[in-house]
């Protein structure tokens, strides 16, 4: 059977059920849309000063309309202008008043200009500019536009509503080509160019290290994280996307430069890397000669700081995971047992005393054993196993490990699963305790950090370390696979919130919305992370993103590519990997 052609045009098909038109909004479908022009601009601009605009944390349609003005009709009514000016301000002198400020500035420029378009160095052209904004009901409409207008305000320029001409305001945004307000400024070509709206494509600096390749321009993006407001980093990617890989590359570069790089490493992807660059590879488990006591304090005396207090809050987090859930009561005992067992070794809130040998995690068990009462003994019987049980000889023995070597690996992956967390939370207090005795430009690593992330306690941790990090000139990156578990928790938002370098690379489908929530994500935008190939992502700098390509040379790919294949066929060299002469794309 034939089925008859449709008589549907191809615009009926396309087109919106519904179209409403209101004085200062446009409804089409289920969204609503206004549209802003710019009627008032600040005397002097700069290049990309419109960023806040091109970079605002909500999807707005630009459009720009450029009209080039014949010369000779420019200069006629140049001419007449400054004779207005010229005979009002002669005017003023003549009368004895004041002469006006803002009238003799224009005078100025418009000489300026005069001379400019006389010898040819500029053109004169009118130009518009407007902005639609769509939200998905009118509230949100009405606090976007608010915002659009003060962010406007800030950089002096005046935006008003096309009241009344909301259809004509949306189709003129649309790429049809079509200026249907004709809203005009004159412009120079000086001041024209500064409109040019991808400047922050660009994102090089003069120093740093180099992350990768600008996908929109192929210019390097050259960074130092140790300029922005914070020095603390995240990378989310799915698993194989290539989010060790680029921060490999940038540890080992950073090293490069001086700075020293301490890594948390659960999976022993980092083993091969600190063995070529003369650094020190850290292992935990039951027969691993490494020990961190979990009770140490830092050597510098600092009278501004608490430092027994904050260790028995550490320490607290810490039993927090290894004893599960605390309530009050049991909370109660163990700060009781915590004080005891510290000023059992002659170590009080006196910073004098703080020097002293730390007591070990036997100790706390015999001092809640000692306390004889039903609260302590069951806490015991949680610590017992870390004592005389399975778990005995990890964390209850003294330190003999430092930090002197500038590139550190601490790596857990021999230790069971239900000890991982642990396990990563006391070295990251260890590293913590150690980098407050003096001053270095590092970066703290924290791979697979969803391990930290499963417990309050671990989390909370994390969260105070980047919070203060910026204090002890310290970059914290956190890594994760898991992102959507990891942005549903306030902590895990707050992390991010307090990091101002962010690589997003390929996501799942899953968690794309979530992650286009929490980073302000365009529907482009999105749309690159769930097709994006291995090495390919968005890189936040501060209030800059770019799309980003991560390159290496050929000796760093074999030092830090994790395909399984590839690392079969390239044998591991303690050699320095020598001088980047290449750079290719990522695998």
């Amino acid at each position: 059977m034939i089925k008859p052609v449709s008589s549907k045009s191809i615009q009926d098909i396309i087109a919106p059920q519904k179209i409403e038109v209101d004085f200062n909004h446009i409804k089409i479908d289920d969204r609503y849309f206004r549209t802003l022009f710019v009627s008032g601009y600040p005397r002097f601009v700069y290049p990309g000063w419109l960023d806040p605009i091109i970079n605002f944390d909500h999807s707005l349609d630009i459009s720009f309309f450029t009209y080039p003005v014949a010369g000779k009709t420019v200069l006629d009514d140049l001419r007449r202008k400054i004779t207005e000016m010229e005979a009002e301000l002669s005017t003023d002198l003549q009368r004895g008043k004041v002469l006006n400020p803002a009238t003799q500035a224009k005078l100025e420029d418009a000489h300026d200009l005069q001379d400019q378009l006389v010898k040819g160095a500029e053109r004169f052209f009118q130009f518009s500019f407007y902005i639609t904004i769509p939200a998905s009901n009118l509230e949100e409409l009405n606090n976007i536009t608010a915002q659009v207008e003060s962010t406007l305000g800030s950089l002096l320029v005046v935006a008003k509503k096309t009241t009344l001409r909301m259809e004509d305001g949306f189709l003129t945004s649309l790429p049809l080509g079509e200026d249907r307000l004709s809203i005009t400024r004159n412009m120079d070509t000086t001041s024209l160019s500064t409109t040019f709206p991808f400047s922050s494509a660009e994102l090089s600096s003069d120093s740093g290290v180099l992350y990768g390749i600008n996908e929109d321009n192929d210019s390097l993006v050259i960074f130092d994280r140790f300029s922005l407001e914070n020095y603390n980093s995240t990378v989310f990617a799915t698993s194989g996307s290539g989010k060790s890989y680029s921060v490999k590359l940038e540890a080992l570069r950073s090293l490069m430069l001086g700075t020293e790089v301490f890594i948390i490493d659960p999976e022993q992807e980092y083993k091969k890397l600190a063995e070529a660059v003369g650094g020190e590879f850290i292992s935990f488990s039951f027969n691993s000669q490494a020990k961190i006591n979990p009770f140490d304090l830092s050597n510098i005396i600092d009278p501004e700081e608490n430092q027994l207090g904050l260790k028995i809050l550490s320490l607290h987090s810490l039993f927090g995971v290894i004893m599960g859930t605390l309530n009050p009561s049991e909370q109660a005992v163990l700060d009781r047992a915590l004080i005891a067992t510290y000023k059992a070794k002659g170590i009080t809130p006196d910073p004098a005393t703080q020097t002293k040998t730390p007591p070990l995690m036997e100790d706390l068990y015999k001092t809640l054993i000692g306390m004889e009462d039903a609260v302590s003994r069951s806490l015991a019987d949680r610590v017992e196993k870390f004592v005389k049980g399975s778990f005995a000889g990890i964390f209850d023995q003294h330190t003999n490990i430092s930090l002197r070597n500038p590139f550190t690996v601490f790596s857990v992956r021999d230790l069971e699963e239900s000890l991982r967390p642990i396990a990563m939370f006391v070295v990251l207090d260890f590293i913590w305790t150690r980098i407050k005795e003096n001053l270095k430009k590092r970066i703290l690593i924290v791979d697979e950090a969803w391990h930290m992330m499963r417990y309050p306690d671990t989390a909370q941790f994390l969260f105070s370390i980047a919070k203060r990090s910026r204090k002890y000139y310290l970059g914290l990156t956190t890594i994760t696979q898991d992102v959507e578990d990891f942005l549903s928790l306030d902590i895990g938002k707050a992390i991010v919130t307090n990091s101002a370098l962010k690589l997003l690379m390929k996501q799942s489908p899953t968690a794309i919305d979530k992650v286009g929530e929490v980073f302000k994500l365009s529907q482009g935008e999105k749309q690159l992370l769930l097709s994006a190939d291995v090495g390919e992502g968005i890189f936040f700098a501060g209030p800059n993103h770019v799309a980003i390509r991560v390159v290496a040379s050929d000796e760093e790919h074999k030092l830090v590519t994790t395909n399984p294949a590839e690392i079969q066929q390239t044998p591991v060299s303690n050699s320095n990997p020598g001088p980047i002469l290449r750079v290719e794309e990522a695998q």
